[in-house]
């Protein structure tokens, strides 16, 4: 398949993964293959190519075309939460970025934590950022309660903690003052918490300052920068996607 852009505008697959109407191009391929995609009213074919004002759908349901991708680095403040929408009227993480159509937060950070978060237009990114084949390390500066982590309660967080959703471990677990450093390639639901809460040591402030290649540097609360093209290339991911 050529890298080489092309004025017909990009594949097919390729929009349905990164518009989030497939979460892969495998499986956008299965789609066309299955005739259950159309252009302008077309039955679309493996191999089509897709310029911008193309009417796109999938089922019959519209698919917007994604002019270029976005991949945001934003430093996420405690008090806001994780997601698009709140019925509850709090302050999200859409509200101090600007708008794309599309774009979305990648992965969970809770509401009272703060640091790196990833937010794209692109479903086929955060595919490769969120599932645990790709196993990205986040990194995260935890404050604690009782101060550093000792030795022991370290050891026990590398070694494997029980929780009710199963055992938890990290990757690495390190001390720093008034609490400790934890790398981790899982990302359930407030883990980092649970975890230190669990060897006695319960968080008062955490911050994640990395995950996988891209960190969060001199970002401060509230502010963000775009993702340069050689994280993406770190997170071995094509960055330029026009007409790919």
């Amino acid at each position: 398949m050529s890298d080489v852009p092309d004025d017909r505008g990009q594949r097919l697959q390729k929009v349905l993964a990164r518009a989030g109407a497939a979460s892969s191009r495998r499986k956008a391929e299965a789609l066309i293959a299955a005739g259950r995609v159309t252009v302008d009213g077309a039955v679309a074919t493996l191999g089509d190519r897709v310029p911008a004002d193309a009417e796109v759908r999938v089922d019959g349901k519209r698919v917007e075309v994604p002019a270029g991708r976005t991949v945001l680095v934003l430093h996420k403040p405690a008090g806001v939460v994780t997601t698009q929408h709140d019925p509850q009227g709090r302050p999200t993480v859409m509200d101090l970025v600007p708008y794309a159509p599309g774009l979305h937060p990648v992965g969970r950070l809770d509401r009272d934590s703060e640091g790196l978060l990833l937010l794209t237009d692109d479903g086929e990114l955060a595919l490769r950022l969120t599932h645990p084949r790709y196993e990205h390390t986040k990194r995260y500066r935890a404050w604690c309660a009782h101060g550093t982590v000792d030795g022991a309660a370290l050891a026990r967080l590398r070694h494997g903690v029980e929780l009710e959703d199963g055992v938890a471990r990290a990757d690495r677990a390190r001390p720093a003052d008034g609490g400790c450093r934890i790398d981790l390639h899982e990302g359930r639901n407030r883990q980092v918490r649970r975890m230190l809460q669990a060897v006695g040591h319960p968080v008062v402030r955490l911050v994640r300052s990395r995950v996988g290649p891209i960190e969060l540097g001199e970002l401060e609360p509230g502010e963000w920068r775009e993702a340069t093209p050689d994280e993406l290339r770190a997170l071995g991911y094509d960055p330029e996607p026009s007409g790919r």
